[in-house]
């Protein structure tokens, strides 16, 4: 893999990166990167309106939020911690529980939360995966003991649907392994649910997982699976069942031409299969009938699910070549209805801009069969007032996350896009103009805080959560957990205004 031209560019004015590279871990600062972690912030377009030095985990957390008995819960985890607060005023934050789990007492999965109007109860459903290691101890590639021993994790591997009977307490109504168990050892096959399930409070629910062990063709050095796309029939929440699994031809052990036949076979570096579940923006028993499922560097997949027992292909885009990192991350169908379009990105890392810069893709779904992309986001640019000329030099990871969720409460402003960006913060995007999305305003949070965990600014911001509903940015950072309003967004309510 070439490494062609890798830095700043003093003539352009700008900074070069890879063509493409390998998955490495650790720092690789340029002669420009800055020898210490920036204390200092900077904001545009936005404002603080509280901060928290509340860090469940460093880098990256999952959050959800439920409303009852008329007011706002907000659930802040990763695997053993979580913490709830009540976010009914969202500027006096109060944490009402805060649980730590140890060894042996499992963990609190990525979860998908949602009010169930036949039943009447606010349904939960977590996702557990098989660990996933990162670094040069555990490449497969390298080490041939590494994809047996990984495989052979002990632990659940699946799915458990609660009910929350308050915001603090839920019961467990179904737990259902997403691949076969080997009554001997207990071992489960397959990967378990890959990141946060997909549920709206319907009847479908969505998984990304590799169901078994025949899902190994996977590129990526340091995880033994390919996740597939699952989906089953929640109509009985204490009883889900598998309705259909699809996957790219070529995933699997014995499909051997496929395989071979994708761009990215043999580069050792990809990312292959799903990141994140099928993306529905109306679920098909409510007229529905689109899908999007981006499968890391085999591209997005439009999927017809007119029967969802039988998904076909509708239309297929493979995305640009850019290698390392993650080339197909998380798709944002929030827009579909409104704009006729999806944003994809992929995601960073490597440090210090060491791999070709992920790109945030404006992909035109008009015609179903027929994806495009029509543009991309811009590449954030530094404060002019910033010791440094490109975000690279900040040190850590840079470039695009997350936009949060796909279940945000409320409907995503047409005309405005929010993202973490890494070492960049927080970013929003005027899309008023699909064709020529273009910076609006960010929030970057100084590097350091009350922390002192040398390894903490790899990431220092890869989790936001938006109520559009409210017009609030919530940023979940190595700093700290800060609530954010925007001028953009409009006037924000610092109320419920009901909730059930």
């Amino acid at each position: 893999m070439t490494t062609t031209g890798y830095g700043w560019d003093e003539q352009r004015g700008v900074f070069v990166h890879p063509e493409s590279t390998p998955y490495v871990s650790g720092p690789r600062p340029l002669p420009q990167s800055l020898d210490h972690l920036e204390e200092r912030e900077y904001v545009s377009n936005m404002s603080v309106e509280g901060r928290w030095p509340t860090v469940v985990r460093l880098t990256h957390t999952w959050q959800n939020v439920v409303d009852m008995g008329g007011r706002r819960y907000m659930y802040h985890y990763y695997r053993d911690a979580l913490n709830v607060y009540d976010i009914t005023d969202p500027t006096a934050r109060d944490l009402i529980l805060e649980k730590r789990y140890g060894p042996g007492e499992g963990e609190f999965g990525a979860a998908a939360i949602a009010y169930n109007e036949r039943l009447g109860a606010w349904i939960m459903v977590q996702s557990f995966e098989v660990p996933r290691t990162y670094g040069p101890d555990s490449d497969k590639y390298r080490d041939p003991s590494v994809l047996p021993r990984l495989m052979s994790v002990p632990g659940f591997r699946g799915i458990r649907v609660y009910e929350l009977t308050s915001p603090t307490d839920w019961k467990l109504l179904a737990e259902v392994p997403t691949g076969p168990v080997d009554p001997a050892t207990g071992i489960h096959q397959g990967s378990g649910g890959v990141d946060t399930p997909g549920y709206d409070g319907g009847r479908y629910l969505y998984v990304s997982a590799a169901p078994d062990d025949t899902y190994i063709n996977q590129e990526f050095a340091t995880y033994p699976y390919t996740p597939a796309q699952l989906i089953y029939d929640l109509s009985d929440p204490g009883r889900p069942e598998l309705v259909s699994t699809w996957w790219v031809p070529g995933q699997r052990i014995g499909e051997t031409e496929a395989y071979e036949s994708w761009s990215r076979h043999g580069n050792r570096t990809s990312w292959i299969g799903a990141r994140v579940p099928t993306s529905v923006p109306v679920s098909p028993e409510r007229g529905g009938r689109y899908g999007y499922a981006v499968m890391g560097g085999l591209g997005l997949y439009i999927l017809d699910l007119a029967d969802p027992a039988a998904p076909k292909v509708a239309g297929h885009l493979e995305l640009p070549h850019s290698w390392a990192g993650i080339e197909g991350d998380v798709v944002d169908t929030s827009r579909v209805a409104s704009r006729g379009v999806v944003f994809v990105n992929g995601g960073p890392m490597n440090e210090d801009g060491f791999e070709p810069y992920k790109e945030i893709y404006v992909i035109d779904v008009a015609d179903p069969t027929a994806p495009r992309i029509v543009s991309t986001f811009p590449r954030p640019a530094p404060p002019p007032e910033a010791p440094y000329r490109d975000f690279v030099f900040r040190r850590g990871k840079f470039g695009p996350k997350r936009f949060g969720s796909n279940a945000h409460p409320g409907t995503a402003d047409p005309n405005l896009a929010l993202y973490s960006f890494g070492n960049a913060g927080v970013q929003m995007f005027d899309i008023s103009d699909v064709r020529s999305p273009a910076q609006a305003g960010y929030f970057v949070p100084r590097m350091t805080d009350e922390l002192d965990n040398p390894r903490s600014y790899l990431v220092p911001t890869e989790s936001i959560f938006v109520e559009w509903d409210r017009r609030l940015v919530w940023a979940f950072t190595n700093s700290g957990m800060y609530l954010l309003t925007s001028p953009l967004l409009g006037e924000p309510r610092l109320d419920l205004g009901g909730g059930r």
